[in-house]
């Protein structure tokens, strides 16, 4: 079974060409501010919005993924479509991306097959948080593999000790997809989101409960509760709204992008 592509064209564009010209045009403009960290990441958090409005925000963390030399990542992220109870572990031979194909990674998917005994609900991997970061993945890190878990109505707990698995086998990271607030002013926005921010950046969850209002915040909530456990250090790498890209301060979604060290 191949992941077909259910967001290119509207989330990112469909031609290789032209995200690379985005991929291009991000570098660019960080380059010139600021240095890529040369660290080896061991986890990500990065928002899942069009490339437009989010694209620089993820570049960033997945340039900085690119230097650790990870051969497995799992990709998780929320379902915005259906809803449902519990974790959605997807089953894939390839994930398809402009790029080219993504292979699943068999020894990863097995594993958590045997460890966590997860369903597999394909109508919930027509995800766009998720596979937003396929094209990020295959430009920047070229023959990785990848296992993709999507969730709805789940503990943080239930995902934080996938996370504690998979970031305990070699050669592997995990990518944690969200966006921040959603449709308040600048403003308010930046007050809300701050809230996330200082949760990411001191690993304090009961901080998430203060008014974060990421729609991926149970997989924040479990990366955090992970990284605690793991003695992962959290770094935050860029913090925007789409208002930098639209002018649009009236109703604005909030975006972060932050990596995990030992």
């Amino acid at each position: 079974m191949r992941r077909e592509m259910s967001v290119a064209g509207s989330f990112y564009p469909a031609r290789a060409s032209e995200i690379e010209r985005y991929f291009e045009h991000f570098s660019k403009i960080y380059d010139e501010n600021s240095q890529i960290p040369k660290t080896k990441a061991r986890a990500l958090i990065v928002p899942h919005a069009g490339y437009v409005y989010s694209g620089y925000t993820a570049n960033c963390a997945y340039r900085v993924l690119q230097n650790s030399g990870v051969k497995n990542i799992l990709v998780v992220g929320p379902s915005h479509r259906i809803g449902f109870y519990g974790s959605s572990l997807g089953d894939y031979k390839y994930y398809k991306t402009p790029f080219g194909e993504i292979g699943q990674s068999e020894k990863i998917h097995k594993m958590l097959q045997e460890q966590f005994n997860l369903p597999f609900m394909p109508q919930a991997h027509a995800e766009h948080s998720t596979e937003v970061q396929f094209p990020f993945i295959k430009h920047y890190l070229g023959e990785c593999e990848i296992v993709e878990l999507v969730y709805s109505s789940e503990k943080a707990e239930a995902i934080s000790e996938i996370i504690d698995f998979v970031l305990d086998q070699e050669d592997c990271a995990v990518v944690i997809s969200t966006d921040l607030s959603h449709f308040y002013t600048l403003k308010n926005a930046n007050e809300l989101d701050n809230v996330c921010l200082n949760a990411i950046e001191n690993l304090d969850v009961g901080m998430l409960g203060e008014g974060c209002e990421a729609c991926g915040m149970i997989g924040v909530e479990a990366m955090i509760r992970s990284a605690k456990k793991l003695g992962l250090h959290s770094h935050i790498l860029d913090y925007r709204t789409s208002a930098d890209s639209s002018g649009d301060e009236s109703r604005v979604v909030g975006y972060v992008s932050a990596y995990f060290t030992e």
